[in-house]
């Protein structure tokens, strides 16, 4: 058996492709320029163990259900230019989540909320977190669900394994009593656990006819923000930047009117 047979065996057997690809050309360039034995273990590793984040990565992200991918590089800060560049990048270093903190973006339709909290979780997926991104809407349909099921309990201990939970567009639908105790206890059971990002296009002043119950409102807040970044966002929504909504100009009357 030859020495690349040997390797590729070796490979298969700790079940490393990406290494095994990289390393004609990594046992080259380390003859070529005289590497030590450990830089090129190192160059080797590295390339399997990056692939395998990649990858992981990836799944993460698939996993995490976002409507769409954005990426905090693609955000326009020339044109939303009521939060700091140097804000979000602080937030996409992740340190609220290792802290378990939580990062609620207010703002009206189009300001930029949606996009920097799936860039956000984007970001957690590439660093080895799980995500699961909803609308509010959405989750308290899926604790409904298993409430229905008698397993709602269950649900909330599962979703407080989850490092990342998402609930976008708090404030577009009205909820019901009932959908407002099932929000409060999602909050309620991540509360100094885990990390959320929440997005709303009312302020907090709102939240109480949002959620048809004031008392309720007011726990919810208190607890989202105990621990929080709070971000407002302003301005004119990014997606209506190019359309003339300028009302048509007015026509002559018509002789005789």
């Amino acid at each position: 058996m030859t020495k690349t047979s040997e390797l590729n065996h070796i490979f298969r057997a700790l079940k490393a492709p990406a290494a095994a690809r990289a390393l004609p050309a990594l046992a080259e360039r380390a003859r070529s320029e005289e590497w030590s034995y450990e830089r090129f273990a190192e160059a080797l590793l590295s390339t399997e163990v990056g692939s395998r984040e990649s990858h992981g990565g990836e799944h993460r992200i698939r996993r995490a259900r976002f409507p769409a991918r954005k990426t905090l590089e693609e955000f326009d800060f020339t044109f939303q230019r009521s939060v700091k560049r140097t804000v979000i990048e602080h937030l996409g270093q992740l340190d609220f989540l290792h802290g378990k903190d939580n990062v609620i973006m207010l703002g009206p339709p189009g300001t930029g909320k949606t996009h920097l909290a799936i860039a956000i979780g984007i970001r957690a997926c590439l660093a080895g977190q799980r995500v699961a991104f909803a609308t509010a809407t959405q989750w308290v349909a899926q604790l409904a669900e298993a409430q229905r099921l008698g397993r709602l309990e269950a649900e909330l201990r599962r979703l407080s394994h989850i490092p990342l939970l998402i609930i976008d567009e708090v404030g577009y639908v009205p909820f019901d009593p009932e959908a407002a105790n099932l929000m409060f206890g999602l909050v309620s059971a991540r509360y100094e656990r885990a990390s959320m990002i929440v997005t709303s296009n009312k302020p907090f002043s709102a939240w109480g006819e949002i959620f048809g119950d004031q008392v309720v409102a007011a726990a919810m807040i208190d607890r989202l923000v105990h621990h929080a970044e709070i971000l407002a966002l302003a301005g004119d929504s990014y997606r209506l930047r190019d359309k003339d909504l300028g009302q048509a100009e007015p026509q002559e009357p018509e002789a005789g009117s």
